[in-house]
């Protein structure tokens, strides 16, 4: 038996149908300011989505800031993290976050053995 996704009370279904405006009303305080100041930039994303499905292209985009709506939601969208594209798979619970908190800018740090000359005492060893 699969749970039935909620967001605030709403189904998925009835926020695909609500316009960009009327979403901005189930949002974050931050999130909805920033999507109601500028409702332009994501539905000229939108447009520009169909058009890349229709030719069978992939998503691409630098826009790490853009409020992630329900038209998004199934789509694999690649997010530029400041060296490459990171692929990033739109689900129901990114719903309201932004695109940027999905593909990190920073690798973690995997520390290896130390070489020859990487401390003090093997700085007087032979390398024989």
């Amino acid at each position: 038996m699969t749970k039935e996704f909620l967001f605030r009370g709403k189904t998925l279904e009835e926020l695909k149908k609500m316009d960009i405006r009327e979403f901005a009303n189930y949002l974050t305080s931050r999130e909805r300011r920033s999507l109601l100041r500028q409702p332009q930039i994501i539905e000229k994303f939108l447009k520009r989505i169909e058009k890349k499905i229709a030719k069978g292209k992939p998503i691409k985009t630098h826009l790490r800031d853009l409020i992630i709506v329900p038209q998004m939601v199934g789509l694999t969208i690649h997010v530029h993290n400041g060296k490459e594209f990171v692929p990033v798979k739109i689900t129901e619970e990114m719903l309201g976050h932004r695109l940027g908190e999905f593909a990190y800018t920073r690798k973690p740090v995997k520390h290896g053995a130390p070489g020859i000359g990487a401390t003090r005492s093997t700085a007087f060893l032979s390398v024989k």
